[in-house]
């Protein structure tokens, strides 16, 4: 397998830690505060395992996890899969991102397996597993891109 179709040739620059305290600075809308909502757990060579905590905002009613919240994890996994592998880009952007829901997940923790699918010069391919801390489920599966900006 080759670096443009997934292996663990991809080699991250960035590990979870710098990546979080990049995103309080650039995103502080979800990833700020003591135990942020969103947060990058691990990052390795060709993805990264991204955590929701998801708590009473973001549920529906019966105790459900939102889809919105869902789908904002997995476009922030794509985010720290991409800045863990690029630098510190703020501008790099979601440019599609679609999502399957299969399962309910409840309150508490969602963690988001993301793999890179292909890393280009301008777009980078991956996708996302979303499993519940609960139940040890998948509950969603996400694959989308992202638009790498120029080299300066």
């Amino acid at each position: 397998m080759d670096a443009q179709s997934g292996s663990s040739t991809f080699q991250p620059v960035m590990d979870a830690g710098e990546v979080n305290l990049y995103l309080r600075d650039v995103f502080p809308q979800a990833c700020s505060g003591e135990v942020p909502d969103y947060r990058a757990l691990n990052v390795s060579p060709g993805g990264c395992t991204v955590r929701l905590e998801a708590g009473f905002r973001h549920l529906r009613p019966g105790d459900t996890v939102s889809g919105p919240s869902l789908f904002a994890l997995a476009d922030i996994g794509g985010y720290v899969c991409a800045l863990s592998h690029i630098g510190r880009k703020a501008l790099a952007v979601t440019t599609n991102l679609n999502i399957n829901f299969m399962r309910k997940a409840g309150p508490g923790t969602v963690d988001g397996h993301c793999r890179i699918l292909k890393l280009g010069r301008r777009l980078m391919v991956f996708e996302a597993e979303l499993v519940a801390g609960d139940t040890g489920e998948t509950v969603a599966h996400a694959t989308g891109t992202y638009s790498i900006p120029p080299a300066e």
